[in-house]
């Protein structure tokens, strides 16, 4: 295997039981017969275990754990299907590291209640993926153990924090994998990684208990997958799971939409603009949009005054808390020492500004109703999902000072704060390639409770371009 610090592509896709499929098409194949769940589970280990060298995604491997329940795999539309949890979700008799060294991992007593919605779908997890400290940076590159990095280009980050899950569906290695998204986490790594990236509606999906007690609940779990179908199979399962009733259902979603939409563009993000790269890749979806009926019009982005300074405040605020709380949450092994300078800015940021925090807070939950009011004209929003290109790995690296990593990534996260505030339901698709040859990403965004319109037009464009993949080309099955 070639070594980390040597750029290449990486695929993992072979001719084995996994083969070319997507999640659905691997359900499919299990109920034909024509390849059985130990064949498949290890098929994935021995793909994780080739491209995990070069990816370096994996922070807690459990194979042996995932051959015995290929033995007997509980029941679900995904039954048997291989999958990975994000290391800052709780799975019983795994650790939750966070992807940081500050404490010593202890295997987990139960499930928390994401990871026990996700598995009653029937997957089977292999272990537990990386992500960037606390998930607070948008490129996973760990003070000791490296970067995580894109199969596209393993020069580029894979993006974060959801960096382990989308790097090693990407390669395809896993069929589809979790991610949670507090500031872009499932969309970020959508789109550096190549992949359908849906940030559900707040609290359409179960979560675990410190999401939900947030100030300002801006943490949305769900899934990065290769296809359309994939992600839209997954919410129609986990809402027979876990429903919540203020919510419309998004149901079994299976085609585009017949309704013509009015869509709002804007490259302009939240402070800083698309580089001219992103914004002309942006018009080219305008233009494939325009062309399948849809009216599109350049519009001024619904965002709230003051909102890039106000989410990294409160972005500031989640840092002090768990910097402050780390030794009573997790004991005498607690070591502030080896927090990252991005957890410790931050927290210092909070710390000096709290007197800032009640307005911060009091604007936040404003932009709600500014959205709802855009929403009332616009049936949805296109974005790209990143100002520019991937960067390369280094760029934010977190043992930079602090303002020079702060200012880098604010600069490339410029569009996916504000659905985490909001709360409305938004979705990177794999519409564009930069002259690089390297994804980026469309963002998509709706009013809240509005993920089927998302899919429905999801659905369409990836019809009408279809989807590049690493070693494929489209879905199969």
């Amino acid at each position: 295997m070639t070594q980390p610090h040597q750029a290449l592509q990486v695929s993992a896709v072979a001719d084995d039981a996994l083969g070319e499929h997507d999640a659905v098409g691997l359900v499919r194949a299990l109920h034909a017969g024509a390849v059985s769940v130990p064949e498949v589970v290890e098929a994935a280990i021995a793909r994780v275990e080739a491209v995990d060298p070069s990816l370096n995604a994996l922070a807690f491997r459990a194979f042996d754990r995932a051959r015995l329940e290929a033995l007997d795999p509980r029941d679900g539309y995904f039954s048997g299907v291989p999958t990975v949890v994000k290391d800052n979700v709780a799975v019983a008799g795994m650790p939750t590291q966070d992807g940081t060294d500050a404490w010593a991992p202890r295997p987990e007593r139960t499930d928390g209640d994401f990871a026990r919605m996700y598995l009653a779908t029937g997957l089977i997890p292999l272990g537990k993926s990386r992500l960037s400290e606390y998930g607070f940076s948008a490129a996973a590159e760990h003070p000791r153990l490296g970067a995580v990095r894109s199969p596209w280009s393993t020069e580029h980050v894979a993006g974060a924090s959801s960096a382990g899950s989308a790097a090693l569906v990407a390669s395809g290695a896993l069929p589809l994998a979790p991610a949670n998204d507090g500031g872009g986490s499932i969309r970020i790594p959508a789109s550096v990684n190549g992949l359908v990236g849906l940030k559900p509606t707040r609290d359409r999906l179960a979560q675990d208990k410190l999401m939900r007690d947030m100030p300002i609940r801006i943490v949305a779990d769900g899934v990065v997958t290769r296809s359309v179908r994939d992600t839209a199979t997954f919410v129609r399962e986990a809402e027979l799971v876990y429903r919540n009733l203020a919510l419309p259902p998004i149901g079994d979603i299976t085609r585009p939409g017949r309704k013509r939409l009015r869509i709002g563009f804007n490259t302009s993000g939240v402070g800083v603009s698309a580089s001219p790269e992103v914004a002309a890749l942006t018009l080219e979806t305008v233009a494939l949009l325009e062309r399948l009926g849809h009216t599109v019009e350049e519009v001024e982005a619904p965002v709230p005054e003051g909102f890039r300074e106000d989410f990294l405040l409160y972005w500031a605020l989640l840092a002090m808390v768990l910097v402050r709380t780390g030794r009573r949450t997790h004991g005498r092994s607690w070591d502030r020492s080896r927090l990252d300078n991005l957890t410790l800015g931050l927290a210092r940021h909070a710390s000096r500004n709290l007197h800032r925090v009640p307005g911060v807070i009091r604007r936040l939950r404003r932009a709600p109703r500014l959205a709802a009011s855009f929403h009332e004209t616009y049936d949805v929003t296109l974005t790209p999902a990143l100002a520019t290109e991937t960067p390369r790995v280094g760029h934010l690296d977190p043992t930079q000072d602090y303002d020079t990593i702060i200012e880098r990534l604010m600069d490339w996260v410029a569009f996916t704060p504000l659905q985490n505030v909001t709360g409305d339901p938004a979705i990177s698709l794999p519409l564009a390639q930069t002259a690089a040859g390297l994804p980026q990403g469309m963002m998509f965004g709706a009013g809240a409770g509005r993920e089927a319109t998302l899919l429905e037009l999801a659905y369409e464009l990836e019809q009408a371009r279809p989807f590049a993949r690493l070693g494929s080309s489209a879905a199969s099955g």
